[in-house]
Protein backbone atom coordinates (compact mmCIF):
# COMPACT_ATOMS: atom_id res chain seq x y z
CA UNK A 1 0.00 0.00 0.00
CA UNK A 2 2.84 2.38 0.81
CA UNK A 3 4.57 1.77 -2.53
CA UNK A 4 1.35 2.63 -4.36
CA UNK A 5 1.02 5.92 -2.47
CA UNK A 6 4.63 6.90 -3.19
CA UNK A 7 4.16 6.13 -6.92
CA UNK A 8 1.04 8.31 -7.05
CA UNK A 9 2.86 11.06 -5.17
CA UNK A 10 5.80 10.92 -7.62
CA UNK A 11 3.45 11.12 -10.62
CA UNK A 12 1.67 14.12 -9.15
CA UNK A 13 5.00 15.74 -8.33
CA UNK A 14 6.32 15.48 -11.91
CA UNK A 15 6.71 18.44 -14.25
CA UNK A 16 7.51 18.07 -17.96
CA UNK A 17 8.99 21.12 -19.68
CA UNK A 18 9.52 21.62 -23.41
CA UNK A 19 12.69 23.66 -23.80
CA UNK A 20 12.08 24.62 -27.41
CA UNK A 21 12.85 28.32 -27.84
CA UNK A 22 13.42 29.08 -24.14
CA UNK A 23 16.45 30.94 -22.83
CA UNK A 24 18.78 28.61 -20.94
CA UNK A 25 19.58 30.84 -17.97
CA UNK A 26 16.02 31.91 -17.23
CA UNK A 27 14.61 28.42 -17.66
CA UNK A 28 17.33 26.70 -15.63
CA UNK A 29 16.97 29.07 -12.66
CA UNK A 30 13.25 28.29 -12.47
CA UNK A 31 13.94 24.58 -12.91
CA UNK A 32 16.50 24.66 -10.10
CA UNK A 33 13.97 26.32 -7.79
CA UNK A 34 11.38 23.64 -8.60
CA UNK A 35 13.94 20.89 -7.94
CA UNK A 36 14.77 22.36 -4.54
CA UNK A 37 11.09 22.35 -3.59
CA UNK A 38 10.90 18.60 -4.23
CA UNK A 39 9.45 18.44 -7.74
CA UNK A 40 10.68 15.91 -10.32
CA UNK A 41 11.53 17.85 -13.49
CA UNK A 42 11.86 16.42 -17.00
CA UNK A 43 13.29 18.76 -19.64
CA UNK A 44 12.62 17.86 -23.28
CA UNK A 45 14.25 19.38 -26.39
CA UNK A 46 17.31 20.55 -24.45
CA UNK A 47 19.20 21.03 -27.71
CA UNK A 48 16.70 23.75 -28.71
CA UNK A 49 17.29 25.95 -25.67
CA UNK A 50 19.02 29.24 -26.47
CA UNK A 51 21.82 31.19 -24.84
CA UNK A 52 21.40 34.93 -25.29
CA UNK A 53 24.30 36.96 -26.61
CA UNK A 54 26.55 37.28 -29.61
CA UNK A 55 27.61 33.97 -31.11
CA UNK A 56 31.31 34.85 -31.16
CA UNK A 57 31.41 35.94 -27.54
CA UNK A 58 29.43 32.90 -26.35
CA UNK A 59 31.68 30.55 -28.32
CA UNK A 60 34.76 32.22 -26.86
CA UNK A 61 33.40 32.08 -23.31
CA UNK A 62 32.51 28.39 -23.43
CA UNK A 63 35.65 27.48 -25.40
CA UNK A 64 37.67 28.94 -22.53
CA UNK A 65 35.68 26.84 -20.03
CA UNK A 66 36.10 23.70 -22.09
CA UNK A 67 39.87 24.21 -22.29
CA UNK A 68 40.46 24.69 -18.53
CA UNK A 69 42.99 22.21 -17.19
CA UNK A 70 44.69 21.72 -13.87
CA UNK A 71 48.46 21.84 -14.44
CA UNK A 72 49.28 19.51 -11.56
CA UNK A 73 46.71 16.87 -12.45
CA UNK A 74 44.68 17.32 -15.67
CA UNK A 75 42.30 14.54 -14.60
CA UNK A 76 40.99 16.82 -11.84
CA UNK A 77 39.92 19.47 -14.33
CA UNK A 78 36.26 20.49 -14.65
CA UNK A 79 34.40 18.56 -17.33
CA UNK A 80 31.89 20.10 -19.72
CA UNK A 81 30.06 17.67 -21.96
CA UNK A 82 29.71 18.13 -25.70
CA UNK A 83 26.22 16.57 -25.65
CA UNK A 84 23.40 19.14 -25.40
CA UNK A 85 21.44 17.24 -22.75
CA UNK A 86 24.45 16.82 -20.45
CA UNK A 87 25.46 20.45 -21.07
CA UNK A 88 22.03 21.70 -19.94
CA UNK A 89 22.11 19.36 -16.95
CA UNK A 90 25.50 20.79 -15.95
CA UNK A 91 24.19 24.37 -16.22
CA UNK A 92 21.25 23.52 -13.96
CA UNK A 93 23.61 21.76 -11.55
CA UNK A 94 25.51 25.02 -11.22
CA UNK A 95 22.37 26.64 -9.83
CA UNK A 96 21.95 23.98 -7.14
CA UNK A 97 23.94 23.49 -3.94
CA UNK A 98 25.03 20.14 -5.41
CA UNK A 99 27.71 19.41 -2.82
CA UNK A 100 25.17 19.39 0.01
CA UNK A 101 22.59 16.66 0.65
CA UNK A 102 19.65 18.88 -0.31
CA UNK A 103 21.28 19.74 -3.65
CA UNK A 104 22.26 16.12 -4.35
CA UNK A 105 18.68 14.98 -3.82
CA UNK A 106 17.39 17.79 -6.04
CA UNK A 107 19.89 16.90 -8.79
CA UNK A 108 18.71 13.28 -8.76
CA UNK A 109 15.20 14.49 -9.58
CA UNK A 110 16.34 16.14 -12.83
CA UNK A 111 15.98 14.34 -16.18
CA UNK A 112 17.09 16.01 -19.42
CA UNK A 113 16.52 14.78 -22.98
CA UNK A 114 17.97 16.43 -26.08
CA UNK A 115 14.93 15.43 -28.17
CA UNK A 116 11.23 14.71 -27.60
CA UNK A 117 10.85 10.98 -26.73
CA UNK A 118 7.71 9.13 -27.80
CA UNK A 119 6.79 8.23 -24.22
CA UNK A 120 6.08 11.91 -23.44
CA UNK A 121 3.92 12.66 -26.52
CA UNK A 122 0.67 12.21 -24.60
CA UNK A 123 1.85 13.95 -21.40
CA UNK A 124 0.78 17.47 -20.49
CA UNK A 125 3.60 20.03 -20.76
CA UNK A 126 4.24 22.64 -18.09
CA UNK A 127 4.58 26.29 -19.12
CA UNK A 128 7.46 27.99 -17.29
CA UNK A 129 6.16 31.44 -18.05
CA UNK A 130 9.65 32.49 -19.19
CA UNK A 131 10.03 34.59 -22.29
CA UNK A 132 11.23 32.81 -25.39
CA UNK A 133 14.39 33.77 -27.23
CA UNK A 134 12.60 35.58 -30.06
CA UNK A 135 10.60 37.71 -27.58
CA UNK A 136 13.64 38.89 -25.67
CA UNK A 137 16.86 38.96 -27.63
CA UNK A 138 17.84 39.48 -31.24
CA UNK A 139 21.03 37.48 -30.95
CA UNK A 140 21.15 34.03 -29.45
CA UNK A 141 22.87 30.72 -30.06
CA UNK A 142 21.21 27.35 -29.55
CA UNK A 143 22.75 24.81 -27.20
CA UNK A 144 22.95 22.35 -30.09
CA UNK A 145 24.90 24.79 -32.25
CA UNK A 146 27.19 25.71 -29.35
CA UNK A 147 28.05 22.12 -28.47
CA UNK A 148 28.58 21.21 -32.14
CA UNK A 149 31.03 24.08 -32.65
CA UNK A 150 32.98 23.23 -29.51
Amino acid sequence: MDAKNTNEKNRANKVIIDGKGLILGRASSRIAKMLLTGTNVIVLNASELYISGHKKSMLGKYKQRFDLQDKANPEHSPYWSHRPDFFVKRVIRGMLPYKRPKGKEAYKRLFVYSNFPEEFKSEKLFNLGAKSSNETFERAISVKELTERL
